[in-house]
């Protein structure tokens, strides 16, 4: 039964898809027809009820991807502003006595309270800090940019001395299980990353695995 159902929850958006292309072509047929039958304009009738269908359903999809590539291509990316190697070095032996706070292979960290702010935990000396509307709102760029379009900003912080290690931002647009924007029937103006965010993934799942220090 949970089966059924979950395929029925998947199969919804391309039923809805579906039951909008019929009517816009059932609807712009008729149109036609019409137009045809009373001596008026064929394609005046035609694109004007073709429109009428179309754009209060789609009128922010194009605005939305456009705006999802733009910040992608300008504002996105994996940064490095201290190598661990660096790092090691201006904190002799510190390395080794830090404790990973997620005992399993995967990061399982707890929050934490950090100079007025919660953060992820990843051991003594560093933790996370993540800035998106999820987690806080303070800034307009941690907010919904333009209709459908999210960042997602991710910090790696020196606890003791508040220093950004590393930082990793990406943009989303929809809403394909996240908190705002367009519910999530609207699927074509899901985009859960970037296309390079695997990239940037990597790169940054890589520079945390390098400073979660001993397994408890």
């Amino acid at each position: 039964m949970k089966d059924i159902l979950g395929l029925l929850v998947l199969s919804l958006p391309l039923v809805l898809l579906a039951l909008i292309v019929l009517a816009v072509l059932v609807a712009v047929t008729l149109a036609i027809r019409y137009a045809r039958k009373s001596g008026r304009n064929r394609w005046a009738w035609g694109i004007g009820v073709f429109l009428l269908i179309f754009l209060p359903i789609f009128w922010d999809w194009v605005p939305t991807v456009l705006m999802h590539k733009y910040h992608c291509s300008t504002e996105a990316g994996f940064w490095v502003y201290k190598t661990m190697d660096q790092w090691k070095a201006e904190n002799p032996g510190v390395m080794e006595t830090l404790v990973d706070n997620s005992p399993q292979k995967y990061s399982n960290w707890p929050r934490e309270s950090w100079n007025g702010k919660e953060i992820t935990s990843i051991n003594q000396r560093f933790g996370l800090q993540y800035k998106n509307h999820l987690y806080s709102s303070t800034k307009p760029n941690e907010k919904e940019l333009f209709l459908n379009v999210w960042r997602w900003e991710t910090e790696v912080i020196d606890k003791k001395t508040a220093f950004v290690l590393a930082r990793r931002v990406d943009f989303s647009s929809g809403n394909d299980g996240y908190i705002g924007g367009e519910g999530p029937l609207k699927f074509w103006l899901v985009n859960k990353g970037c296309n390079q965010s695997r990239e940037y993934s990597n790169a940054f799942r890589g520079f945390l695995e390098k400073l979660r220090g001993m397994k408890q």
